[in-house]
C-alpha cells in the first residue's frame, strides 16, 4: 500500500510539473504582442506613436506587464522595411501597427493573415492598402492622417490675401504626400488659387527645389509628407531667407517654423489607432472596422515665425488657437 502511494505521489508530482510547464507557456502565449513599424522618426511620427503607446496603457495594456511592444524604425531606408515587417511577422505579433505608407504597405505584402492597424496614411484605397474605406474586407484597417486641405487654404488666403501664386512641394515617392498633393490642387482650383507644383525625390533634392521654389512663389503649403517632415528645418531656412511663410500640415511642422495651419492631431491620430489595436485584441475584425478620418484640424499658430516674417496674424486665429489649439512663440 505505501508502494502504491508513493507512486501516486510520483504521478500527481509530474503532471503537476506538467501542468506548469504547459501553463506557464499558455500564459506566456497569452500575453499580447503588438509590432509597430516605421519608416523614420521625426516629431510628428514620434507624436503618434507616444499617443499609441499612452492609450493602450490607459485602456489596460501596459508595455512590459501585460502587453509587449516590438518597434521598428527603418530610419528613413526603405530597403528596410521588408525585413522588418517579415521579422514582425514571424514573431508571431498579434497585431502590427505601420507608421507611415511605405511601413504600412511592407507590413501588407508580408502578411495577409495577421491584422494591420494604419498609422500616418493618408489614402489606404490609393495605396493599394485597402479596396473600400468603409468595409476594407481584409486584415488592414486603421487611421487616415488625411489633412483638412480646405481649412488650411482658407487660413493661408486669411494670412495672405494679396498671394498671387502659392507653391506646394511634396515627395514623389510617397503615396501618401501624393495624395496631399492632388488633393491641394483640386481645393485650389476649387478655391480659385494659382498653384505651382514641385516634387522631391527625397530629401537631398529639398534644398536645390526649395531654393527655386521660394524665388517663384508667394507662399508655400506642405501636404502631409513624411520626407519634408523630417527635413523641415532645410525648407525653413530657405523660406526665412526668402521672406517667404511656409504653412505645413501638422503641428510639429509649425513648431518647427512653419507659420500656421488647421492641424491633425498627430497624438490623437495615435489614441484613435490605439483603440482600433485593442478593439482587434479584444476578438473585432479588421474586415468590419472603417478606415477613421479626422475631418476638422486644430488652429496651430507660430507667433514668433509670423512676427519674423511681418505677416499680420487673422482676426480671430489668435484667439482661436490660443482656446482650441496651440500657439508657439
Amino acid at each position: 500500500m505505501k508502494r502504491m502511494y508513493t507512486l501516486i505521489a510520483l504521478l500527481v508530482a509530474f503532471l503537476g510539473v506538467a501542468f506548469f510547464k504547459e501553463s506557464g507557456g499558455f500564459i506566456k502565449q497569452r500575453v499580447p504582442k503588438v509590432g509597430v513599424l516605421t519608416l523614420m522618426h521625426h516629431p510628428a511620427l514620434g507624436q503618434i506613436y507616444k499617443g499609441y503607446v499612452h492609450e493602450l496603457a490607459r485602456e489596460g495594456y501596459r508595455n512590459g506587464k501585460n502587453i509587449k511592444i516590438e518597434y521598428e524604425n527603418a530610419n528613413g531606408d526603405q530597403s528596410n522595411l521588408k525585413t522588418m515587417a517579415s521579422k514582425l511577422v514571424n514573431d508571431n505579433c498579434n497585431v502590427i501597427y505601420g507608421i507611415t505608407t511605405p511601413a504600412a504597405q511592407a507590413v501588407a505584402n508580408s502578411t495577409t493573415k495577421t491584422p494591420i492597424v494604419l498609422g500616418a496614411v493618408t489614402d489606404p484605397k490609393s495605396a493599394g492598402l485597402i479596396k473600400n474605406n468603409r468595409h476594407p474586407g481584409g486584415n488592414i484597417s486603421g487611421v487616415s492622417d488625411q489633412a483638412p486641405i480646405k481649412e488650411q487654404l482658407g487660413l493661408i488666403k486669411r494670412f495672405m490675401p494679396r498671394m498671387k501664386t502659392l507653391g506646394v512641394i511634396y515627395t514623389s515617392s510617397d503615396a501618401s504626400a501624393v495624395a496631399g498633393y492632388h488633393q491641394i490642387k483640386q481645393e485650389c482650383k476649387t478655391m480659385g488659387i494659382t498653384l505651382k507644383s514641385y516634387s522631391i525625390a527625397n530629401s537631398n533634392d529639398l534644398n536645390q527645389v526649395s531654393e527655386q521654389m521660394l524665388q517663384e512663389v508667394d507662399a508655400v503649403i506642405v501636404p502631409t509628407d513624411n520626407t519634408i517632415a523630417g527635413a523641415m528645418q532645410t525648407l525653413v531656412k530657405n523660406a526665412n531667407a526668402a521672406n517667404k511663410p511656409v504653412f505645413p500640415a501638422s503641428d510639429t511642422m509649425v513648431k518647427q517654423g512653419g507659420v500656421a495651419t488647421y492641424s491633425v492631431n498627430q497624438y490623437e491620430l495615435g489614441v484613435r489607432s490605439a483603440k482600433m489595436t485593442v478593439a482587434i485584441l479584444k476578438g473585432k475584425k479588421p474586415a468590419n472596422m472603417p478606415i477613421e478620418y479626422v475631418r476638422h484640424g486644430e488652429p496651430v499658430l507660430n507667433l514668433k515665425q509670423a512676427r519674423r516674417l511681418h505677416l499680420q496674424v487673422p482676426q480671430g486665429f489668435e484667439h482661436e488657437a490660443k482656446t482650441k489649439g496651440e500657439i508657439y512663440q
